[in-house]
């Protein structure tokens, strides 16, 4: 026995205390008792202080009787010497008992000491084991232990006269259940009564108290049959006060469970916070039902139509529109997380929540990094605006309600791990606004997660309405007909109490009586007044308070396991991992399997390529790109200008040679020759040939852009990246805007360059005059081309090729023949026929017998006039190569008046150093920007993944696809298959 208020029973208290808060330390017994260390060490030279000190006591008396005594000298005299040898002996022998006493007292403290360990390790043996539930307090709690002030703690405690007071009543209670004995041994009907006394039963068995012998000796003497009548109505008064005394005291240690969990939560709080500041640094591992979240994910993205289908566990949450769904939900995950609306359909997708434990209530979205915290009023509001907006974006147009999951994790002291999905409320009639097929979806959304042979289905059915008028439940017996994993949740049971004549109608509800549904479990919840402005700790409140003052509670119509939320998140917890431990084995092998098929087909089908899924593939593609794109800066200046050059000269000929020169040659002047050209060239740089340029520039970039990708693409490259780089070019073309800036400076350029009429050497004139005769002769052979098509084949052509002319070729080449006569006779014609001349061909071929417009005759005119002054043009170019000297002589000669070699040199210069500036404009400024454009266009691709899968496509993709999410899918499952292993 340990003395009351000695140090070893303090001492063992604590140790108890401290087990229990499941902090763990271990004070040895020898820092306890110093004095029993010492004679240990000095009487049985013990070296070890933890062996037996029980024995090292018992030597010790031991030794104390086998002290030899050493007999009195005697004295020298005779006389006083007895008495002083009397009262020298009662002196030693008083000496030798003050001793005694003092080895007792120690020998008594080494006993207690002893006693109060063995004690101690009794205590410790009867208290259960916890060590499965190791992950509720982190690693570093025990490391925390040496750090924790035992005195505060214990100074923290409840005295124990508290404790007491919070115990119940055990004579009243032993009073109460004599009565009740001696009712049921007396035969006494008591009907729906006794069923709330048989609470009481369950009180005494779960509390351990023994039962009481004395009521039930006492029992039959309590009871006259007398006065049976006279005493029914106290009786059943006696019941209703026991009845309401058994629920204050369930609600009683309701409170206190709930209290101690409060207290559980806030000291957990402050442990994480402070590793989270850096007391102690750890790789923080993901929880359990994280793991089995980030699996369900994976499935609800992974394409099931290979032979896998998706068969874990979750529970499904549905329910008639309106009936209380969402705030069930929200009840279980502590939070007002979801849009709210009255009598609209709020719930357009399914969303998965995952619930989880943690030391701060906060949501977040699985394709985001934002926590939302779920204690400040503004962080729920913007959680409820985003889900409705992420709701609304995913029904396509035309549509009402979507299949798109919304994945949300939700985390907070005390919650329950699970992972629910709250589907559409089912609806019975299409209403305005809504797509015509939106019944029909819902019933199809809900039987596609509800037909999944693991799922818990969580039936929610409003109270507040007819049983007769619920939908949802017959199309959950239709999925679960035994109801083996189905639990049925009748809600706002506040509004059915008030309106309903008959209660016992909610019985029958909740016993499973009145539909012919059947579930695992019942159970009658209260979310609130119907207010959206309520919180989740007031909808607590008044939940508590309807079912203590019920009397659907109070009558034994529901029991008390049956209500509130808390029991039902309880129970689903618990469901939901059974059914998880049961099943995630068996669809680990599903997954082995489907794995080791598409591993088979890959080496069949692709034996000597890796296993690149679409993002790698897309990644490879991405990287040739970009090296095409650099290729680009490579190209030599000389090959940009000729380029360059001969495009734009291939723009502007047609300009030059209709608008400028002809026009300006036809007037036989020289001055007026010159006059005109300057004329012209001035409003063509003004207007149009800086434009011309940009837009020749801007093709070739194009060009040569294609080019390099078209090289590319016939170097071994892999043809499943020709859509996507045919898209990145085209996007990146687009989106490509050329700097205008650089026009008016190239303006100016172009302008200078035309201005400019000195040819100062020779090389240069004969490359005018080169320049010119190419391009005439390249005008002239169009000419002829024409004047053939107008007149029709030749006599040669007819005859061996077997052709013929039309009609209207032959009235051309009636009318061709006409005017080459008048040309041969006026050599130095204009280019205009006059009237009199036209009626005078006109006459000349009805002469004939051809009937001709003259309209047509001066169409014929215009080629044949163009072909001759060609031809006489070039006549000339050949005089002028001679012309050079007279030319930097400035010497006049009609016949080698060579101004139309100087057009054709201030043409060519223009376009040479127009060509230039365009090269330099490219290759420091256009290149790089376009550069920049591929990569944005990639970057934008690589962030949309229905668009890599519209332009990276093929069995080969897919496959491999396939194979990743399998692999991910299985590897996940292992690793929480043995997080799951561990927890038990």
């Amino acid at each position: 026995m340990l003395r009351v208020g000695s140090k070893a029973a303090c001492l063992a208290c604590r140790n108890l205390v401290s087990t229990n808060m499941g902090v763990r330390f271990r004070v040895p017994l020898q820092k306890l008792h110093p004095l029993s260390r010492a004679i240990h060490h000095r009487y049985s030279g013990n070296t070890n202080p933890q062996r037996a000190p029980h024995r090292t006591a018992a030597r010790y008396f031991t030794s104390m009787s086998r002290l030899p005594m050493r007999p009195p000298k005697p004295p020298p005299g005779s006389g006083g010497r007895g008495h002083q040898q009397q009262r020298n002996f009662w002196v030693a022998r008083l000496a030798a008992r003050l001793l005694k006493l003092r080895y007792i007292l120690l020998g008594s403290a080494v006993g207690g000491g002893y006693t109060a360990k063995k004690t101690y390790d009794e205590w410790k043996d009867m208290l259960p084991d916890f060590s499965e539930y190791n992950w509720v307090i982190p690693d570093f709690v025990w490391e925390l232990s040496e750090q924790i002030d035992l005195d505060k703690l214990a100074k923290a405690l409840p005295e124990m006269e508290e404790i007491v007071k919070l115990l119940p009543d055990l004579d009243k209670i032993g009073e109460n259940f004599t009565f009740i004995k001696s009712l049921l041994s007396s035969g006494v009907s008591l009907g729906s009564e006794v069923k709330g006394a048989s609470g009481l039963h369950l009180l005494l068995e779960t509390s351990g108290d023994p039962p009481l012998k004395a009521a039930d000796s006492s029992a039959a003497s309590t009871q006259d049959s007398s006065d049976k009548q006279y005493k029914k109505s106290s009786d059943r008064e006696r019941i209703d006060q026991l009845q309401e005394e058994l629920l204050r005291t369930q609600l009683k240690y309701q409170r206190m469970l709930e209290r101690l969990e409060k207290e559980n939560k806030e000291l957990r709080k402050v442990v994480l916070q402070k590793d989270d500041k850096g007391i102690h640094q750890r790789k923080v591992k993901k929880s359990l039902i994280d793991l089995y979240s980030e699996v369900l994910d994976i499935l609800s993205d992974y394409d099931s139509n290979y032979n896998t289908q998706d068969h874990l566990p979750r529970v499904v949450v549905v329910g008639d529109q309106s009936a209380g769904k969402t705030s069930v939900l929200e009840m279980v995950a502590q939070a007002r997380i979801f849009p709210r609306g009255s009598g609209e359909m709020m719930t357009r997708s399914p969303v998965k929540v995952t619930l989880s434990e943690g030391p701060h209530h906060v949501a977040m979205f699985k394709d985001s990094g934002r926590e939302f915290d779920l204690s400040k009023e503004e962080d729920l509001a913007a959680l409820r605006h985003e889900i409705e907006l992420r709701m609304r974006k995913s029904v396509k147009e035309g549509q009402t309600v979507s299949t798109e999951t919304i994945s949300l994790s939700v985390k907070g002291p005390g919650i329950q791990r699970m992972v629910l999905v709250d589907l559409p409320g089912v609806i019975s009639t299409v209403t305005a606004g809504m797509a015509a097929d939106t019944k029909e979806t819902i019933f199809s959304i809900s039987k596609a997660y509800m037909q999944n042979p693991n799922a818990i289905i969580l039936c929610i059915q409003d109270g507040s309405v007819d049983a007769e008028r619920s939908i949802v439940t017959d199309l959950v017996s239709q999925m679960d007909p035994q109801g083996k994993r189905t639990i049925f949740v009748l809600t706002k049971v506040d509004l059915a109490e008030k309106n309903l004549a008959s209660p016992s109608r909610i019985q029958q509800i909740v016993e499973g009586k009145l539909f012919p549904m059947k579930a695992l479990g019942y159970f009658a919840v209260v979310t609130g007044r119907g207010s959206s402005s309520e919180s989740i700790d007031s909808i607590k409140d008044y939940e508590e308070d309807f079912f203590q003052n019920s009397r659907l509670l109070r009558d034994g119509m529901l029991k008390a396991h049956q209500v509130t939320t808390k029991n039902l998140s309880l129970a689903v917890s618990d469901c939901f991992w059974k059914m998880v431990r049961e099943s995630v084995e068996q669809q680990a092998d599903v997954f082995k399997a489907s794995r080791f098929n598409l591993e088979t087909e890959w080496k069949n089908n692709y034996p000597r390529l890796r296993e690149l899924d679409r993002n790698e593939l897309y990644e490879k593609a991405k990287n040739e790109i970009l090296d095409e794109v650099i290729s680009l800066s490579q190209v030599t200046p000389l090959h940009w200008e000729s380029i360059l050059q001969k495009k734009l000269w291939e723009r502007v000929s047609t300009h030059v040679i209709e608008n400028i020169y002809l026009p300006a040659a036809q007037t036989m002047d020289s001055g007026t020759f010159n006059t005109t050209v300057d004329i012209k060239l001035k409003q063509w740089t003004d207007k149009q040939l800086p434009h011309k340029a940009l837009e020749v520039a801007w093709e070739t970039l194009q060009e040569e852009f294609a080019r390099f990708m078209a090289e590319y693409r016939g170097k071994d490259q892999d043809d499943i990246f020709d859509k996507l780089k045919e898209a990145v070019k085209d996007e990146s073309i687009k989106r490509h805007k050329w700097n205008e800036r650089a026009m008016d400076s190239l303006r100016v350029i172009q302008h200078n360059a035309l201005e400019d009429r000195s040819i100062t050497d020779k090389p240069q004139w004969d490359a005018a005059i080169s320049f010119m005769e190419e391009t005439l002769q390249s005008r002239l052979k169009d000419t002829e081309s024409v004047i053939s098509d107008m007149v029709g084949p030749d006599w040669k052509q007819r005859w061996l090729n077997w052709k013929n002319r039309t009609p209207d070729q032959h009235i051309r080449n009636e009318t061709k023949n006409e005017l080459e006569r008048l040309l041969k006779l006026h050599d130095d014609h204009t280019a205009y026929l006059a009237n009199d001349e036209v009626t005078t061909v006109r006459k000349n071929l009805e002469g004939r017998g051809v009937e001709v417009d003259p309209v047509l005759i001066k169409d014929t005119w215009h080629q044949l006039y163009r072909r001759h002054f060609l031809q006489n043009a070039l006549s000339h170019c050949n005089l002028c190569k001679r012309g050079f000297y007279y030319y930097q002589r400035h010497f006049v000669d009609s016949e080698l008046e060579c101004n139309d070699v100087v057009l054709f040199w201030r043409i060519q210069r223009m376009l040479v150093i127009t060509a230039n500036t365009l090269r330099q404009q490219l290759t420091n400024t256009e290149v790089r920007r376009l550069e920049k454009n591929v990569k944005e266009v990639l970057d934008d691709f690589g962030e949309d993944q229905e668009r890599k899968s519209q332009l990276i496509t093929g069995r080969r993709v897919q496959l491999a696809e396939d194979l990743k999410k399998v692999r991910e899918i299985q590897e996940k499952l292992e690793a929480f298959i043995e997080a799951l292993h561990k927890e038990k």
